[in-house]
């Protein structure tokens, strides 16, 4: 006996499961957390740098301006 020939065979048993699955479908909707804003945080990256012998006015010329513009 083949697959679709046991469901040909016994059309309740057939009608049953879907409906089983068709309830268990609308019940697992219903369970979904949904909010109308989610919480998404944006994606962020930590770049450290050192230059030795610099002072802040310099780095902030030299590597962090070039750094945040690329």
């Amino acid at each position: 006996m083949t697959f679709p020939r046991f469901f040909i065979d016994r059309p309740i048993f057939a009608i049953v499961l879907s409906v089983l699955m068709m309830i268990g479908g609308i019940v697992s909707f219903f369970q979904l957390p949904l909010s109308e804003y989610p919480a998404v945080t944006p994606p962020t990256v930590q770049v450290t740098t050192a230059y030795p012998g610099a002072n802040p006015d310099v780095i902030a010329q030299t590597v962090a301006t070039p750094l945040e513009q690329a």
